[in-house]
């Protein structure tokens, strides 16, 4: 089981992460702007005018292993299974499909999850798991996650922040330095999933995440996707991603395949598959399409509120969909009761 949450709150956690950008490749003197010694800019920028490191970053030899690599290692080696989800196009229900995800999992009391919340400027899992006014704590075994059941337990920036308008505005090396602290300084624990919530596109906080658990294992990708082709065309990208770095793509998840009204029963398409939708998608590039969500407005709603969909809503074909998925993507543990 995850330790209980015995710990105090840590006194300015953003600055801690902040500090933790020295340990992703921005050197402890670096100005305040530096680029970071593995960009193409390092020892090149105006930041790097005068930097006691300048030389040493434009030369062409190998800057040495990241320190942080092995803690992380070490980390995650109790970690029997780690996942990411990815989105192409923002507003597709990746972070909705992360937390259901996540509830499915945790239905098991056995099944221990964790969820990573790396989307920095756009947290939302604080908010769809209802633990949006909880705080980080330490103890002396690390950062605890912040904890929704005794089984699952999450963490994200939005649990840093004053309050929930403050905006993070921070270049690369900074949000590298949080998902490291993220991954080595966070005391997971055993667990048997680590579910980790990105933001849209193939950005730093991807490459950042692959970087730091290339020596501990990645077991696969999901991506959540919904009908149209306007969306479509960025999977595709995130696909070519997957492939250029090396992560197993699981399964493609097609959120928002139709909407059946609620007193009729007729299927309408609210996003039209113009190009043939995810199922054509999957079949052009050789990869499983886990399945396709029906629109639900319950699951906006239950986001909203920080509750499971699929504990509150069982008999809707939304989270019949959702648990035919997740036995597909991940069939053990067996699919959990959520009578």
């Amino acid at each position: 089981m995850i330790a209980t949450q015995v710990s105090s709150p840590i006194p300015d956690p953003l600055a801690g992460a902040q500090a933790a950008s020295s340990t992703a490749s921005v050197p402890s003197n670096a100005p305040e702007h530096c680029p970071g010694t593995e960009s193409d800019l390092a020892g090149k920028s105006a930041a790097c005018e005068g930097c006691a490191n300048q030389d040493i970053c434009a030369s062409n030899e190998p800057k040495g292993p990241d320190p942080a690599l092995p803690l992380i290692k070490q980390r995650m080696t109790p970690v029997k299974r780690k996942i990411l989800i990815l989105s192409g196009k923002g507003g597709v229900g990746k972070s909705t499909f992360t937390a259901q995800l996540a509830w499915a999992f945790a239905a098991d009391e056995e099944t221990q999850t964790g969820v990573m919340d790396v989307d920095i400027c756009g947290p939302s899992i604080p908010t769809i798991l209802g633990i949006a006014s909880e705080q980080v704590h330490a103890s002396a075994s690390g950062w605890s996650p912040v904890y929704v059941a005794p089984n699952l337990g999450a963490m994200s920036v939005g649990f840093m922040l004053p309050s929930a308008r403050d905006a993070v505005m921070w270049r690369g090396p900074k949000k590298n330095g949080l998902i490291a602290q993220f991954l080595k300084d966070v005391d997971w624990g055993a667990l048997d999933y680590l579910l980790v919530d990105t933001p849209p596109g193939t950005s730093d906080e991807h490459l950042s995440v692959v970087q730091y658990l290339k020596d501990s294992g990645i077991d696969g990708a999901v991506l959540v996707t919904t009908p149209q082709e306007v969306a479509l065309q960025d999977v595709r990208r995130e696909i070519s991603f997957c492939r250029k770095v090396g992560v197993r793509i699981l399964g493609l998840v097609e959120n928002m395949a139709g909407f059946v009204c609620p007193n009729c029963k007729t299927e309408s398409k609210i996003f039209r598959p113009t190009t043939g939708g995810a199922k054509a998608l999957a079949e052009q590039e050789g990869i499983e399409l886990l399945g396709s969500v029906p629109l639900d407005p319950r699951i906006g709603k239950s986001a909203d509120s920080g509750i499971s969909f699929l504990e509150e809503y069982p008999d809707s074909p939304a989270t019949t969909a959702y648990l035919d998925i997740i036995d597909r993507e991940c069939p053990a543990p067996t699919r959990p009761d959520l009578s």
